[in-house]
């Protein structure tokens, strides 16, 4: 379904159903995951920049998305995160994790599980807690979220998440992942994956060791206000922070011309390529 390199897709073997990804490329590996209700595809502007750099570069989708299978028993960080080490494991790590939104709170639980196959974080948007939220807005959210219209509200309220700059192929993009949500199955699982706690990532947070680095758009609605988040964020992961200006919850699609140089600087720092 879903190319950013034009690769073949592989699939690796995980309890319960496989999980899709591609890989390309020579030198440290770098593995991208992104978040909820996305594919792969979301990193298909900083591939190629960290390709060109001397990267070998593994990009998935998360249990229920893209091409992975919908028929998993479980979902959330801690699943992702299991995922994730399986796939450095099986592709010969260390790796250098980039995760988007969800995928960073799986990329931290992975760091803290296993810091020997993860040598550095890249956080994008990072959803590591769960955000305040009443019960009145939470039971609407969860109603929102219902499978039988799951996926049109999540194709309603993406151009709010692409506040500032939206990417040329913004219209394409979110009709692949609206047309791959509404699939037999995994309304299902995209309906799971919106109820998951980030509370498994938030206690993971004092066991990395990892260097990380925080890329936030500075629009970014899902925090009330993404300056503080990533100072939160950063403070407990004394992690660097990059602001990204016009951008909101994908600064990798959105302004990837700033996040690669920002991922770029990060990397030849702890994991030089080429």
């Amino acid at each position: 379904m879903d190319d950013t390199t034009g690769t073949a897709v592989r699939y690796l073997s995980r309890p319960g159903g496989r999980v899709a990804y591609e890989v390309s490329g020579e030198g440290p590996l770098v593995v991208a995951v992104p978040g909820m209700g996305d594919l792969r595809s979301t990193y298909r502007y900083l591939v190629p920049a960290l390709l060109a750099a001397g990267y070998r570069v593994a990009t998935t989708d998360l249990r229920g998305h893209g091409d992975s299978d919908a028929a998993f028993p479980c979902y959330g960080d801690a699943a992702t995160g299991a995922d994730v080490l399986a796939l450095v494991a099986d592709l010969g790590g260390p790796a250098v994790v980039v995760g988007n939104s969800m995928g960073a709170g799986a990329a931290v639980w992975a760091a803290a599980e296993r810091p020997d196959l993860v040598s550095g974080l890249v956080l994008v948007g990072p959803f590591v807690r769960d955000a305040p939220v009443g019960a009145v807005v939470r039971l609407a959210l969860r109603v929102a979220m219902l499978p039988l219209w799951a996926a049109a509200c999540w194709k309603a309220y993406l151009p709010k998440l692409y506040a500032g700059r939206r990417p040329a192929d913004f219209a394409d993009h979110r009709d692949a992942m609206v047309a791959s949500i509404r699939r037999p199955g995994y309304r299902a699982a995209f309906s799971r994956t919106t109820r998951v706690s980030h509370a498994e990532a938030q206690a993971r947070l004092g066991e990395v060791r990892a260097r990380s680095l925080v890329v936030m758009g500075e629009l970014d609605p899902d925090f009330a206000s993404p300056a503080q988040e990533a100072a939160w964020i950063a403070s407990r992961l004394a992690s660097s922070v990059v602001m990204v200006a016009q951008a909101g919850h994908y600064p990798q699609s959105q302004r990837p011309e700033v996040t690669a140089a920002a991922v770029l600087d990060f990397l030849a720092e702890v994991a030089p390529g080429a």
